[in-house]
């Protein structure tokens, strides 16, 4: 797994916040592959509940795209700079610090308020995920597809969330918790026999 674009690959503003504001979280799946089907409502729903248990609450926004290995290798190389298609990249927005600019005048008219910063949706960023790279790399991996998704959408939202695994103690913290998050909303109990997390 590849995980978070680097920092030097995208404007970073600061640890992500975890509020947004009124509503619920949402996300935006798109499926943009023709090679495997995806369940795009399972995935979904896989994705509120992890972003909903790790703490992320209001009117939060975060896009799961699914691509072929085209589109994932020419993501790999322009933000990574690695050859060849991986399996899952995250692109966190993290919108803590970020001033917000007096929007241009304009007329609000006398029956609407002026926009307030914090109504808007918290942007978390976007997961992508290539299916076919799953489906290769599953049987030495997760075991099956399925798992191999689950654990890519996870690990992405993670990523998304400020997570990363560049030393020894960040991978226990994530793997650890990627663990955690499938048993509780992936299989919805123990891992099962055969599950292994031992990736980059």
């Amino acid at each position: 797994m590849v995980g978070r674009v680097p920092e030097d690959n995208r404007p970073r503003l600061g640890k992500p916040r975890r509020v947004g504001g009124d509503g619920e979280p949402e996300v935006f799946i798109a499926d943009e592959q023709g090679d495997i089907a995806v369940a795009i409502e399972r995935w979904n729903e896989l994705a509120t509940d992890v972003l909903v248990t790790e703490g992320v609450r209001g009117h939060a926004e975060l896009s799961v795209l699914f691509v072929g290995e085209e589109a994932m290798t020419e993501l790999n190389e322009r933000f990574m700079g690695k050859s060849g298609p991986t399996d899952v990249l995250a692109f966190p927005i993290d919108a803590a610090d970020m001033e917000v600019s007096p929007l241009p005048p304009v007329s609000t008219g006398p029956d609407r308020a002026p926009l307030d910063p914090g109504d808007l949706p918290l942007l978390l960023g976007d997961v992508v995920v290539c299916p076919a790279v799953a489906a290769q790399q599953a049987p030495e991996h997760a075991g099956n597809l399925d798992d191999e998704l689950a654990l890519l959408i996870v690990h992405g939202i993670l990523h998304v969330l400020g997570h990363d695994h560049a030393e020894p103690v960040e991978t226990e913290k994530m793997r650890a918790r990627e663990l955690a998050l499938l048993e509780a909303h992936h299989w919805r109990g123990p891992a099962p026999a055969g599950f292994r997390q031992d990736h980059a």
